[in-house]
Formats: structure tokens, C-alpha cells, sequence
């Protein structure tokens, strides 16, 4: 499917976000981030989220010690991601 400048509407979608950090993704899930999947990766996971450009803006903010979230959101974005995380081992 084309757009009307004839570029591919795949390349207009918005790209995927990958980290391997349990803070961070926490993190961008208390933003409203979408996680999409996990990626095995040898001994390691990554999380997969939708829309790039979205979550590099709260990381930046994450890593800057600027981002603001509600700590009990937060403390169960983690406990959700360690129970995917230990489900994807089993």
C-alpha cells in the first residue's frame, strides 16, 4: 500500500523500541508506552515496544533523572515484567 507521495505505508508506521532494562521499560509502561513483545536473546530479554520516536522521549527523561511517574504504578510495572520475564524461562 502506497500513500500519495508513492512511499510505502510500512515505512510511515511507527518503529519499534528495544531495550534490555526492567527500570527503564517499567518506566515506559507507567507513560502508557506499549509493549508489544519480548525477544529472546541468548541469556537475555529484550522488550519490544511500539512507537520510537514515543519512547525515547521518556527515556531521555528516564535517564535524566526527569521523568515523574506514580511510584505504585511503577512498583507494578515492575512486578508485571519480572512475572513475564519468569513465565518466558519456564
Amino acid at each position: 500500500m502506497q500513500n500519495s507521495d508513492g512511499e510505502s505505508m510500512k515505512n510511515i508506521m511507527p518503529q519499534e523500541y528495544k531495550t534490555k532494562d526492567l527500570g527503564e521499560s517499567a518506566a515506559l509502561i507507567c507513560k502508557s508506552a506499549r509493549l508489544l513483545r519480548l525477544e529472546r536473546q541468548f541469556d537475555f530479554f529484550w522488550f519490544v515496544f511500539s512507537d520510537k520516536k514515543f519512547c525515547q522521549k521518556i527515556t531521555d527523561d528516564y535517564w535524566y533523572g526527569e521523568l515523574l511517574v506514580n511510584a505504585k504504578s511503577y512498583q507494578n510495572a515492575l512486578r508485571t515484567l519480572k512475572d513475564r520475564l519468569f513465565a518466558q524461562n519456564q
